[in-house]
């Protein structure tokens, strides 16, 4: 199956989207529960509670009576009242991790509180819809509070200028009231996008070929099945390979294994199949934190051309990594935010 197709549907109860490309899940949200955390992507208006001694950050107070964790808080005192950005999936028992950086996001624009500044998405290379986009913006900033910027998102290329204006000027007036409305306890001001608006949001460029929405549409692309796999923990490579993907508390471990190759290349050719699909097998799955892989026994000389295939891979993936590299023992380590709640998590006694 050929093109590029977007899946609306639920599962275990709650809306869920999926996308895929050419036959093979590409990316799958799904709705968080509804037990009173905030998700990721949700604003909060927060007050500052107490510092972390030697970690460099803060608890906050949270809607809810929750507590979240903010990095770097440097100059903030207790007591403060700040707005924070949820900026991942809390584990059990711990903060929900937040940051002072708020991102306001639509389908077109998103609006950046404390970085000013108009930019064009880099996915837009023509000169003329660029120049077009441009002007766009700067209308729609015209007069905004200094220091509040905007970036074009490359889904304007192909959208009606009025479209595209109309979105801009909402978005900012979002920012701007929620960017004033310091006053009072914890709340939650700006809510999580559901999984249908994040994939309507994120998933327009390139254009799909097919949007499929109802009951039925995950069964009718084989979304189902695909979500089976990612709950086992053996994924099949290319060439005869296999990886065993295995979460535990402290970090995700990931071991690669040649199969029945035995050829002096099996290795290689192993751990570049591993290397191109962890990214795409942790986002489905995810899992984030420190993950640490052992790679197929190989000489040090290939080394180098692995760490290549590992930063390509890793090159657009949309959750920030961090690749730290070999270990003493000859493993290697990564570093991936979490930046949604685990599938198995998601999904455990719900099917």
């Amino acid at each position: 199956m050929k093109g590029r197709v977007v899946a609306l549907d639920r599962i275990a109860g709650r809306g869920a989207a999926a996308l895929i490309v050419d036959g093979r899940l590409e990316d799958l949200l799904i709705d968080p529960p509804d037990d009173g955390v905030p998700a990721v992507g949700a604003i909060c208006r927060a007050v500052v509670d107490r510092p972390v001694k030697g970690q460099g950050g803060v608890f906050v107070k949270l809607p809810d009576g929750l507590s979240g964790f903010l990095k770097q808080a440097k100059g903030l005192a207790p007591g403060q009242r700040v707005l924070v950005q949820v900026t991942g999936a809390s584990e059990a028992g711990k903060a929900v991790p937040v940051s002072l950086r708020v991102l306001f996001r639509s389908r077109y624009a998103i609006v950046t509180p404390g970085a000013p500044g108009l930019n064009i998405a880099r996915g837009i290379h023509d000169e003329a819809i660029r120049d077009r986009l441009a002007a766009l913006a700067a209308e729609g900033m015209a007069g905004a509070p200094e220091g509040l910027g905007l970036i074009v998102r490359s889904a304007c290329a192909l959208a009606e200028p009025e479209e595209v204006a109309e979105d801009i000027a909402e978005t900012r007036a979002l920012a701007e009231a929620v960017m004033a409305d310091l006053d009072g306890p914890p709340e939650l001001l700006v809510d999580a996008p559901d999984s249908a608006l994040s994939a309507w949001r994120d998933w327009a460029e390139p254009v799909p070929d097919e949007v499929a929405k109802g009951d039925g549409a995950f069964r009718d692309f084989g979304v189902e099945e695909m979500i089976d796999d990612l709950l086992a923990p053996v994924v099949a490579l290319t060439g005869g390979g296999s990886m065993v993907i295995e979460p535990t508390r402290a970090l995700v471990a990931v071991d690669v294994n040649t199969g029945g190759d035995t050829s002096p290349a099996a290795a290689l050719k192993a751990n570049i199949a591993a290397a191109r699909d962890l990214p795409r097998q942790l986002r489905l799955r995810g899992l984030g934190g420190q993950v640490v892989i052992d790679f197929a026994p190989m000489p040090k000389r290939d080394r180098a051309t692995l760490e290549q295939v590992m930063k390509a891979a890793f090159r657009h993936e949309g959750a920030e990594t961090s690749l730290a590299g070999w270990t003493p023992l000859g493993n290697y380590e990564l570093q991936r935010k979490r930046d949604r709640m685990p599938l198995a998590d998601l999904l455990r006694g719900a099917r």
